[in-house]
């Protein structure tokens, strides 16, 4: 048999087909379609309600509220109240308030290895990191989705990504991310699929993990996949799901590559990126000692429980800087009780910081409690365009929540290998 790609696999038996070559354009049955409350029912449902049609399936389709939460605004409470109806008379399941929409969509078993998603937000590629594949669409595209219950797609070409040796201590995933931005840029995934591999994506958390494959979309990635193993499974047994048959999805030793990429983890700083690209990446001893208003512990990429739990080892008996301003905002409700339950937030709030909603919030500009004019943030978002988390005249630095909670302490940006407690230090 001919030696394929993990893409290729997946998308092979979603279009019912034995093989496609990279290029070819074929037609794929969706076995699970999400959608946010942003771009989600207000935007598809007139498009429905034109053609005249319902949902294909209303069992394989996920709705999650977290863009406008906690509905702050007169508007994000029309939008939610319009959510929340939708879903009621729809009959999908939906998670409201839970948290951001690519943590909770694993987090309740909703994704397994081999499955074809799609997804209404740009960093749905997150679902990569379970051996799924997944991608973000648009409005339109969603609505086509919801009617017939399939897409089109181009078989992607597949971009190797190859982490050797392990990370040190106080370097995460971010700064992997941050790191390939810098040296590939924001169209190195030229719109295939990248897939990451190594040994230091192996010792990887499945939350590491996620932000690996969540920020392939900074890479201009279609998909950000990982091909699922023990540590895929034993989280899936975790959330009351499963992981059956994951031992073949895997690319193939001689699968055509359009590139390979191989990078040493052991040699890796932790990063950070200048305003007003991902791509401005740099190790933290290149730019530090910028002075900042703002320190941003949120997002997808940078407020999940183990992103919490390592902030928090920093912030430990420390406070902030006199005028620091410190938020944040956990990813999910889940990984909040947890870290509640383990003293974690109480860190935060020793320290002096502000908990916000389980939201995307400033990460994507929505709530009001974005920047004000002139602004200069570290951030654990994926994005720092410019106005994009408030005022054009902010300025947002992108760090792991590492270098967030030490700049929050410092002042400015710090690297954060300074302030870690040896004893204190998680994986």
């Amino acid at each position: 048999m001919m030696a394929t790609t993990l893409a290729q696999k997946i998308i092979c038996r979603a279009a019912g087909r034995d093989a496609i070559t990279p290029g070819e354009v074929v037609t794929a049955r969706v076995d699970l379609a999400m959608l946010h409350d942003s771009g989600g029912p207000r935007r598809v449902e007139p498009i429905l309600k034109d053609l005249g049609v319902g949902l294909w399936d209303k069992n394989k389709v996920v709705l999650i509220s977290d863009h406008f939460v906690p509905g702050d605004t007169d508007e994000g409470a029309h939008i939610l109240e319009l959510t929340r109806q939708w879903a009621k008379e729809r009959k999908v399941a939906f998670h409201d308030g839970e948290g951001i929409c690519h943590v909770v969509l694993p987090e309740r078993g909703h994704l397994k290895p081999g499955m074809f998603v799609v997804g209404g937000d740009s960093h749905s590629p997150t679902g990569g990191a379970f051996g799924t594949y997944m991608f973000g669409v648009g409005a339109t595209e969603m609505a086509g989705v919801l009617a017939t219950g399939e897409i089109w797609i181009k078989m992607p070409d597949t971009i190797l990504i190859e982490w050797q040796n392990q990370l040190c201590e106080g370097v995460t995933a971010k700064d992997m991310m941050l790191a390939l931005c810098g040296k590939l840029g924001m169209d190195g995934g030229q719109y295939q699929a990248v897939e990451y591999t190594g040994d230091a994506i192996t010792a990887l958390s499945m939350q590491e993990r996620m932000t690996l494959s969540n920020m392939a979309a900074e890479l201009g990635a279609q998909a950000g996949l990982i091909a699922p193993d023990e540590t895929t499974a034993a989280y899936l047994e975790s959330v009351g799901s499963s992981a059956p048959d994951w031992q073949g999805l895997r690319t193939d030793p001689g699968a055509e590559l359009l590139a390979h990429h191989v990078f040493d983890a052991a040699k890796l700083a932790p990063q950070v990126a200048a305003p007003h690209s991902p791509a401005n990446a740099a190790a933290v001893t290149d730019i530090s000692d910028t002075p900042v208003d703002v320190a941003y512990i949120g997002a997808c990429t940078g407020a999940k429980y183990i992103d919490l739990k390592r902030a928090a080892n920093i912030l430990r008996n420390r406070k902030i800087a006199r005028r620091i301003e410190l938020m944040v905002a956990p990813a999910s409700r889940k990984d909040q009780d947890r870290a509640t339950s383990e003293g974690i937030m109480k860190v935060f709030e020793d320290a002096g910081a502000q908990i916000l909603p389980n939201a995307c919030g400033i990460c994507a500009g929505y709530g009001t409690s974005r920047l004000g004019e002139d602004v200069t943030c570290i951030s654990s978002t994926a994005r720092n365009f410019k106005g994009r988390m408030g005022a054009a005249s902010s300025k947002v630095w992108l760090g792991s929540p590492l270098t967030v909670a030490a700049s929050a302490i410092a002042g400015r940006i710090v690297d954060p290998r300074d302030f870690l407690r040896a004893e204190e230090c998680v994986s």
